[in-house]
């Protein structure tokens, strides 16, 4: 993907400044007055500031819906919001706030990552309830990202284990995505009927085929993109489908027969915002991602809107399980695929504790090279 797939600074209002971990953020506004204008003072509330922090292919989305989200907070409240955007890999992320990276809201690739802060006494149990669908105001899947003409005929996850296939796929002890890539692999296989000493083989040939892995998604997509590695990216959706658009006519999107229904979760850092004041504000900027405005915001950007009705009016015929160019219509969504979830799985806790802890399954699948 070339280097214009990272937004450009938005000027304005809304305007942005590298801040924090790898994060952007807005332009703060000049509250003060003058000595002896206390009626302005009383009449102006000062701005807000809230913290995201969230995992790496969000931030062309965020740096739309901090925008979006910002209008509408000054036309409810009269108040000015300024959003501090930090992106990286999920686990990593997770691993940063539980460390005290100051995070009023964190917006991350899974569940499990969340559990993580959770764990470390931020975030009160039953986060998941606080918003609709679990929290998980969006959806995604994994899809292959592959190059024109597709040369090593790269149709389903049986493909990836073939010699000279070169796979890039981020770390899942660092990435959020990178473990959605993993379990979707486990379950083809496993749809295959194949018992699990025979998925650990095949997993174990496929990371085999890895030639890198990144710390998290972007990295990833930069790797096989920009630097040229790889003949295939296990990639979220709104990963491929940007390097679609940001270098049309240099990859193809291949969509897998089975792939995994990826759910990223949102919270409130609770220590946080009782310390700063800001919870009323964090809680709308969480909820608000379920507005329709917000909503279609996400889908334009790749990510599987959880309103039924609007994640229909972007639903994609497809011909074929390839994709080689973007939709005119701006229909992407392709929903014949055979989407397992993290239920199959035993849920996240059961999930980390066999395959991603220290000494868990991936340890002794991955070799480092």
């Amino acid at each position: 993907m070339k280097k214009s797939l990272v937004p450009a600074l938005l000027i304005g209002a809304l305007s942005f400044s590298l801040a924090g971990c790898g994060g952007t953020k807005n332009t703060p506004v000049d509250t003060t007055t003058a000595a002896g204008s206390s009626t302005a003072a009383e009449n102006k509330q000062e701005a807000v500031e809230i913290t995201n922090v969230s995992y790496d292919p969000t931030r062309e989305l965020y740096v739309s819906y901090n925008e979006l989200f910002a209008s509408y907070w000054k036309d409810k409240t009269g108040q000015e919001v300024d959003i501090v955007q930090s992106h990286g890999g999920s686990g990593k992320q997770a691993l940063e706030v539980a460390n005290g990276l100051a995070a009023d809201v964190v917006t991350l690739a899974l569940e499990g990552d969340i559990d993580a802060i959770a764990d470390a006494g931020l975030i009160e149990t039953g986060y998941t309830s606080e918003f609709e669908l679990d929290s998980s105001p969006y959806t995604s899947t994994i899809v292959f990202l592959v190059r024109k003409g597709n040369p090593k005929n790269i149709q389903d996850w049986d493909d990836l284990l073939e010699q000279g296939v070169g796979v890039i796929t981020p770390n899942p002890k660092t990435s959020g995505g990178a473990r959605w890539n993993y379990l979707a692999a486990w379950y083809y296989f496993e749809n295959q009927g194949l018992p699990e000493d025979q998925i650990v083989e095949n997993i174990k040939k496929l990371y085999g085929n890895v030639l890198v892995l990144d710390s998290g998604a972007r990295g990833s997509t930069t790797t096989f993109t920009e630097n040229g590695q790889g003949d295939v990216l296990l990639a979220w959706e709104n990963e491929a489908f940007l390097s679609l658009k940001e270098d049309p006519g240099s990859y193809e999107i291949v969509v897998p027969s089975v792939s995994i229904l990826c759910q990223p979760t949102v919270a409130i850092v609770d220590e946080v915002v009782d310390k700063r004041g800001t919870r009323e504000v964090a809680a709308e900027y969480l909820g608000y991602l379920y507005s329709d405005e917000a909503q279609k915001l996400e889908a334009e950007n790749y990510y599987r809107p959880s309103n039924q009705e609007i994640l229909n009016s972007y639903k994609y015929a497809a011909d074929s399980n390839t994709i080689t160019e973007l939709p005119a219509d701006g229909k992407w969504i392709i929903t014949n695929v055979n989407l397992t979830d993290i239920s199959h799985f035993g849920g996240w806790s059961e999930t980390m504790a066999k395959h991603f802890v220290d000494g868990g399954l991936f340890d002794s699948i991955y070799e480092v090279k």
